[in-house]
Formats: C-alpha cells, sequence, structure tokens
C-alpha cells in the first residue's frame, strides 16, 4: 500500500480533490480485483481517466455479492450492515481499523467542536443487538475517548438517559445524542422534556419496520415538539463508506473533507452530474482498501456547494437500517 496516498487522502481539500481521487481510481483499479473486473466489462479504459466525471462508480449491492477489497489482506475488522434475516448483508473488510477511525474523528471534528469534551450518549439498540455494526463501533469510540462520565450506550435504560439529559441540559453541559430513528421516536413519546441549545440531537435514519415510514421533516418536527428545540442533527453513513456526512440544520448534509457526493442518471447510469437531482454517487477517499466509488441506491439532489438532500430511496432497492426515511 502506497503510504503517501494515505496521507494523500487525510489531508485533501476541494482544491486537490479531483487528483487524489483519481490516483485512488487508478490504485483500485490495479489492486481491487472486482472492480477491475466491473470496470473493464462496462468497456471504460482506466488508463483514460483524466476527470472524476469519468471514474466508473461501483453498484452497492457487490458489498453484498462480492469481497470487496484490494488484494488480500487479513481484516482487523468485518462491518456487516443491518437488514432481515431473509436478506443478505453488506459486508466490509477492514484492512486497518485505524483508517476507519481517522476517517470518522476526521469528520466529525469537521462539524463539532471540542468532541472529547461533549457527553456522548447512544441510543442504538437495534445496531447494538445485531453486532458488527460500524455505526456501533464509531460511537462506542467516541463514548470511550469522552471525558465525560455520564457518556455510554444507552440500551434499554431510557428513564435514565432521560435523567443524564435533564442533568446536562440544567448543567449546560455539551451533549450530543446518537440515535436510530425509531428509538429516538419512541424514547421522544415516552419522555418527553425541555432541552437547551447544548444538548444536539443526531438521528441517523432508520425505522426498521417498526411503524409507517416517515419523511426526515415528520421525523424532525416530532422530535422537535418532543425535546423543545430548534434543530434536529443527522448523521449520513453505511456499512459501505467509512466517511459521513453530517446535517445541522433543514436535513440538508454536508460532506466530511474525505467524500463528495454527486448524482447518476435513473435511466442511463453511467451518466455523472455534479449538481442536480437523481440517484446518489458517493466518492469515499477513505475506502482506500476496498472501492471508493460507490453508486448507492438512495435517491436526492446535490447542490453547487457540494452540500446534498436525500429523498429516498430507489424503487426496489432493500430496505436497509440506515438512510431508508422516504
Amino acid at each position: 500500500m502506497d503510504i503517501d496516498l494515505v496521507e494523500k487522502i487525510f489531508t485533501v481539500q476541494a482544491s486537490n480533490f479531483e487528483e487524489v481521487a483519481i490516483a485512488v481510481f487508478q490504485y483500485q483499479y490495479q489492486h481491487c480485483n472486482i472492480y477491475k473486473q466491473f470496470v473493464n466489462a462496462i468497456h471504460v479504459n482506466a488508463n483514460s481517466i483524466s476527470t472524476i466525471s469519468e471514474i466508473p462508480f461501483l453498484p452497492i449491492s457487490f458489498f453484498k455479492t462480492h469481497k470487496v477489497v484490494c488484494g488480500e489482506f487479513s481484516a482487523d475488522l468485518i462491518f456487516k450492515s443491518s437488514g432481515t434475516t431473509s436478506q443478505n448483508t453488506a459486508k466490509h473488510f477492514m484492512k486497518n481499523k485505524n483508517i476507519y477511525e481517522a476517517s470518522f474523528n476526521n469528520g466529525i471534528a469537521q462539524f463539532y467542536n471540542n468532541i472529547n469534551n461533549t457527553c456522548i450518549l447512544g441510543l442504538l439498540p437495534s445496531y447494538v443487538e445485531n453486532g458488527d455494526s460500524s455505526l456501533v463501533f464509531m460511537v462506542d469510540y467516541l463514548i470511550k475517548n469522552s471525558t465525560n462520565q455520564d457518556s455510554g450506550i444507552y440500551l434499554y435504560d431510557t428513564p435514565k438517559l432521560k435523567s443524564v439529559l435533564a442533568k446536562n441540559t440544567a448543567n449546560n453541559i455539551p451533549t450530543i445524542l446518537i440515535g436510530v430513528t425509531y428509538a429516538l421516536l419512541q424514547f421522544a413519546q415516552e419522555h418527553p422534556l425541555a432541552l437547551n441549545d447544548n444538548i444536539i440531537i443526531m438521528e441517523t435514519g432508520g425505522m426498521k419496520g417498526r411503524g409507517r415510514e416517515m419523511t426526515r421533516m415528520e421525523v424532525h418536527q416530532i422530535l422537535k415538539e418532543a425535546f423543545q428545540i430548534k434543530n434536529i442533527h443527522s448523521e449520513y453513513g453505511m456499512t459501505e463508506l467509512l466517511s459521513q456526512a453530517y446535517s445541522q440544520l433543514d436535513g440538508i448534509f454536508t460532506c466530511s473533507n474525505t467524500m463528495q457526493v454527486f448524482t447518476r442518471d435513473f435511466n442511463d447510469p453511467l451518466q455523472i452530474a455534479l449538481i442536480g437531482k437523481g440517484a446518489l454517487n458517493i466518492i469515499d477517499l477513505a475506502n482506500v482498501h476496498s472501492c471508493s466509488f460507490i453508486a448507492t441506491q438512495d435517491v436526492g439532489e446535490v447542490y453547487t456547494n457540494g452540500s446534498f438532500l436525500v429523498n429516498g430511496r430507489m424503487d426496489a432497492s432493500d430496505v436497509r437500517g440506515c438512510n431508508m426515511l422516504v
């Protein structure tokens, strides 16, 4: 593995993102066998790639059906997607867990100050129970590195969770509650309380068949009313990605600097656009040991500043734990 390439990934800026992305593409074309087969199958000349819009994006379903890795290695970790027992789950093989840790630390630091001095609370029951979740790994890491003794994953002890939130509100302690959507809605119904601006509620998407599907706007309105706060934050991530995007207002996501989002035409999936509406394609440079160029099944809109909105999922796509809000 080219150590210099990893360094470029984690020091990338908007001004050289395309240059680094093309370097990652060339590396992965040479070392990720399944990606190379895909590129060749759609008759793309890898040597002719000179812009981001020319790079082929691997359908995300390949993470369910194939081992998407660069070379051969013994994985530090294997992350698995959530899903029902009747579904095949996606798997993401981690050659080096430090890459993932560097990615989410780099990302969250762009949006949230003094994260180690923040009380981190997790409400992720289904993810904890299923195990092998990249989201749980991230939240657990943030909790272990938090200086606040109340930081923790509150599996079913929601009365204790309410007590911690009330105490942190009274003492103006910076707090982030990260929760799967259905669990946050249930918590809001059972334990409404008035919070203040020091408390951030962050939903990660996911109803997991528990109640009717709701728009993100509906979910946020319920949570804002229950907790008497102005904004609900959101995290956009998935098993197949090591980088995240965050929304701090109105469900509009901003990418961490190792990630960019594009759209593709519904009828011509090889037609890529930098802005506009369509299915979402994602470049995640942190996926250096798997594939950084992912054609997701999410539908949305990308704006001129690179931020994006998720409107739902493509018809006939699998119901997933993350980002299934429509």
